[in-house]
């Protein structure tokens, strides 16, 4: 598989989503860890995690847990390989949402990933969602904490907008290096920060890039021109869709959710695909 970069890191340019494996109807955990190896076995070398990722109010943490137990019982070496977690953004266990970007709070939750995650150092932490009752430049400013005191690698945010972006990487004195927002067919109105990110060098990770857990196999309502190319080329609209996404700025690494290797296996295969102009179009359109 082909690379990208994530700050000074080369990743697969498809990654893997773990929310699917430990959320509302996730596998068991021998199809869990099968899934996460045979991403490892297609080359995958960047994995998307957060601490949110469980089901249950008594599970936080459930994803890193799991992750950390698959690389290492993974037969091959996994010392190329990048997990990205994130904090910030919490589950209750009743199926909702809460928010917390208070420093304390994110210097805290990102201790407690490394420990579950088994590092002494995370390679790349993400603020998840910004708070509205916390400045957004002091939950930033955990971010800068926490890569002065060597508790993370790299630093990201997600779920941002332009204005966001700007300040933290003024914030972070030129270091941030990620920032993961919703791209999809169906979603895309963080083009605009897309292109910024293309601008700035920073790269792109897209969340949901399929359109959804539940949606993903009709690409959430807006595959046609997808299935229409996929068939001229013979392969899944899926695989047109992430080929797409590759193709529209090179900081851009879709990390589609998985929790099945088939999916996985099928996903990665996009990075074989090169579009012509006329197809970019097309999809685009």
């Amino acid at each position: 598989m082909n690379s990208r970069s994530i700050g000074p890191v080369s990743v697969s340019e498809i990654g893997l989503g773990g929310m699917p494996m430990s959320i509302e109807g996730r596998p068991d955990e021998d199809r869990a860890i099968a899934t996460i190896h045979a991403a490892l076995d297609a080359g995958v070398t960047l994995i998307d995690t957060a601490d949110a990722y469980h089901r249950d109010a008594d599970e936080v943490g459930h994803n890193e847990l799991l992750i950390a137990k698959a690389l290492a019982s993974y037969g091959g070496d996994t010392s190329e390989v990048l997990v990205a977690t994130k904090g910030g953004h919490l589950r209750p266990g009743d199926g909702s949402w809460t928010l917390n970007g208070h420093p304390d709070y994110l210097k805290q939750a990102a201790k407690a990933s490394a420990q579950r995650l088994g590092v002494e150092a995370i390679g790349l932490y993400q603020f998840h969602r910004p708070d509205p009752s916390v400045d957004y430049a002091e939950s930033v400013g955990a971010l800068t904490d926490l890569l002065d005191e060597g508790v993370i690698r790299m630093a990201g945010i997600s779920n941002a907008n332009v204005d966001q972006i700007r300040l933290a990487q003024e914030i972070l004195g030129g270091r941030l290096v990620s920032v993961q927002n919703q791209f999809s067919p169906a979603f895309r109105s963080s083009q605009v920060e897309l292109e910024l990110c293309a601008e700035l060098g920073i790269a792109f990770l897209p969340w949901s890039p399929l359109g959804g857990i539940s949606r993903a196999s009709t690409l959430a309502g807006k595959g046609a021109a997808f299935e229409r190319i996929g068939a001229e080329l013979g392969v899944s609209s899926q695989q047109v869709c992430l080929a797409w996404e590759l193709a529209l700025a090179p900081v851009v690494i879709p990390i589609p959710g998985a929790s099945r290797p088939a999916s996985i296996q099928d996903s990665v295969r996009a990075s074989e695909i090169t579009l012509t102009d006329e197809q970019m179009r097309e999809l685009s359109a």
